[in-house]
């Protein structure tokens, strides 16, 4: 099988093209440096024009206060929510209590 150079040039642009694909999905945005707290009012001091929310790390959403799982368990800290927010967290989906 006779290959010629047009060939040649689209197999070449193909893996071009999927390493430029491959590579802008593997970049990651930096977020905002995310500051944990263990105490309400160590987050409140360090983000005062912000909302402290309750971060868990194992599950990735973070609660507000007044929800039935803010600041319960042990892993998880206090946070700002535009940290939360800007780090990718997600709120959780129950309501407030």
């Amino acid at each position: 099988m006779l290959r010629g150079g047009f060939g040649k040039w689209i197999g070449r642009l193909a893996l071009a093209s999927a390493g430029i694909v491959l590579g802008a999905s593997a970049a990651r945005v930096s977020a905002t440096p995310l500051t944990p707290f263990r105490y309400e009012a160590q987050a409140q001091r360090h983000c005062p024009g912000d909302i402290v929310v309750w971060l868990d790390f194992r599950k990735g959403v973070y609660y507000r206060k007044g929800q039935k799982l803010y600041a319960q368990g042990f892993d998880g800290s206090f946070v700002c929510l535009g940290e939360a927010r800007d780090s990718r967290y997600r709120r959780s989906p129950l309501g407030l209590r």
